[in-house]
């Protein structure tokens, strides 16, 4: 039986702040329009989103496992390492799966018992179904979409426009077109990440396979649209945030942000961006919290 520690190593902790991005974007949309929401929703909709990337990660380990893309060079994943055996990840898939199902479907009922479970409420319940078939699809399965140089659409879909409107929604039961900046913000960050990521294990998964969009383009291409999408992320997002509090210090977020692009544009060996990816998941995170923070105290 595979240990505890085995269990957290494969749930990749460090990936956790980046996802719950969304939810506090979403949330400080939501809490701005409706500052007598209640804080329950925003912590069952913090819950199920860890839980979301948590088998994102399981199924990550899983599918690249499986299809040989980890092999002994990967001794970090859980399953390459021999710390957990696939029937059990395949166990830990299903029970995680029903929990993110059950507390999905809780959040819902929560947030519209006083107005109705009418459409809007079964439209959530299929988005988060979606969202679980996204997170095994990444890797799993014959048309893994990471595997065909899909991933960054994906991720900006379901880290950006899903999480950010889906959470704002659930506060507000509206939507406002405006939102759709933040929300391409928290999106563009996180392929930011995964685009650091991509770019970390290019010889691998161009040996294995694996035809991520760093692949199909090319290293030197690859830096130039990782500028592009910060770029254009914090471009954005600083007008949005124009009349918000604190605007000096997202600014002096984003100017972080443009000298770790430029870093990234002069660094020869990609495989030493890994502290990258970190640095770039705490710049998305903090924004959130900030945004959070400034509508709730």
């Amino acid at each position: 039986m595979a240990s505890i520690k085995a269990w957290i190593k494969a749930a990749r902790l460090r990936t956790l702040p980046l996802a719950t991005t969304c939810v506090m974007i979403g949330g400080a949309l939501g809490f701005k329009e409706n500052p007598q929401a209640s804080f329950l929703i925003l912590g069952l909709a913090t819950f199920v989103v860890i839980k979301l990337q948590t088998l994102a990660n399981f199924a990550n380990d899983y599918g690249d496992f499986v299809k040989g893309t980890d092999g002994e060079n990967r001794p970090d994943r859980a399953l390459a390492s021999g710390d957990i055996t696939p029937k059990e990840m395949k166990a830990r898939l299903v029970f995680n799966s029903i929990v993110i199902f059950i507390a999905g479907c809780a959040t819902v009922y929560l947030s519209f018992e006083d107005v109705g479970m009418g459409w809007q409420a079964v439209g959530l319940v299929l988005l988060g179904i979606a969202s679980i078939g996204a997170a095994f699809k990444y890797t799993m399965g014959k048309t893994a979409y990471g595997y065909r140089g899909l991933g960054d659409l994906f991720v900006l879909v379901f880290f950006g426009y899903v999480g950010v409107l889906g959470v704002a929604f659930l506060i507000t039961h509206t939507f406002q077109m405006i939102w759709l900046i933040p929300a391409t913000f928290s999106g563009l960050m996180a392929v930011a990440v995964l685009n650091l990521n991509n770019l970390r294990d290019h010889d691998g998964d161009k040996a294995n396979g694996k035809n991520t969009l760093v692949v199909k383009m090319g290293i030197k291409k690859a830096k130039l649209y990782h500028g592009a999408v910060l770029l254009t992320a914090w471009a954005s997002m600083i007008w949005f945030l124009q009349d918000w509090k604190g605007m000096i210090w997202y600014a002096l977020i984003a100017l972080v942000c443009m000298k770790h692009a430029l870093l990234v544009m002069r660094t020869e060996n990609t495989k030493s961006l890994d502290p990258e990816l970190k640095k770039v998941a705490l710049m998305a995170f903090v924004t959130g919290m900030f945004m959070l923070m400034s509508v709730t105290i």
